[in-house]
């Protein structure tokens, strides 16, 4: 069984269709990269799955259930957590505090200021420390940190609430080379025991996840496939470049 299933979603913004039969499948454990130039409805494409926008039309289905209609709240409780591109953690607290209120658990206001964390939970805040590589810093105020390592702590907070679906939008805008090529190495390392699902317009980092590629055009899927066959598709050229010449052999021929 998919993860994840869109079927033929559409979205219409007062007569503007930012998805139109939109299909797309993911499964257990998959990478997935999802590109596709400014306006190809990226962002509407998350905020459907996330339960902020409704379809128009179609069913979105996660783990054979349609979740259409379901709150943000309810839909985050299922297992799927989404990573927005500016990074939202609390600055004036450590990474360990982040996550210790991140945590799956009693999220009551009691629990919050007066609760202790079980030892299992402690050590869980301990080992996503280790997987994000913030254990040197955890004791730090989080405003301090690298924007890459903030990027870093925000996603150890989603995997601290136990998803099954993650869903991370530009992941890398921002990050030094460094940073960007960890990132992709994580990304990577979660894949398997979480469904990851990435959103990015650098394509070198695509490239690095070494994984399928999606490419989204006017709210439908242009093509799937390898980033070497979707950048080497004389559709993806043109949408990406305005050019339908069949002497440039790839994006990267131009860019």
């Amino acid at each position: 069984m998919n993860v994840l299933e869109l079927r033929e979603v559409s979205v219409s913004f007062d007569g503007f269709l930012a998805l139109n039969d939109l299909n797309l499948q993911l499964a257990p454990g998959e990478l997935r990269a999802v590109i596709g130039p400014n306006g190809a409805g990226k962002t509407t494409f998350l905020d459907v799955i996330t339960g902020k926008v409704k379809p128009t039309r179609g069913d979105v289905l996660f783990r054979g259930r349609s979740i259409v209609g379901q709150s943000e709240h309810r839909i985050s409780r299922l297992g799927i957590g989404r990573k927005f591109q500016a990074p939202r953690v609390f600055q004036n607290l450590s990474p360990r505090r982040n996550l210790e209120l991140a945590i799956k658990g009693d999220h009551g206001p009691a629990t919050l200021l007066f609760g202790s964390l079980s030892a299992n939970q402690r050590d869980r805040v301990q080992q996503l420390l280790g997987v994000v590589g913030l254990e040197p810093h955890a004791g730090q105020p989080a405003g301090g940190l690298s924007h890459g390592q903030k990027q870093w702590l925000e996603i150890a907070m989603l995997l601290a609430q136990d998803p099954d679906l993650l869903l991370v939008d530009e992941p890398v805008a921002g990050l030094s080379d460094e940073e960007t090529d960890r990132t992709a190495e994580l990304l990577k390392q979660l894949a398997g025991d979480h469904t990851v699902l990435v959103i990015e317009h650098d394509m070198d980092f695509i490239r690095n996840l070494d994984c399928p590629v999606t490419v989204l055009h006017e709210g439908h899927v242009l093509c799937e496939g390898s980033m070497d066959a979707v950048q080497s598709d004389h559709r993806v050229i043109e949408v990406y470049l305005g050019v339908d010449d069949p002497e440039v052999q790839s994006v990267e021929t131009i860019a």
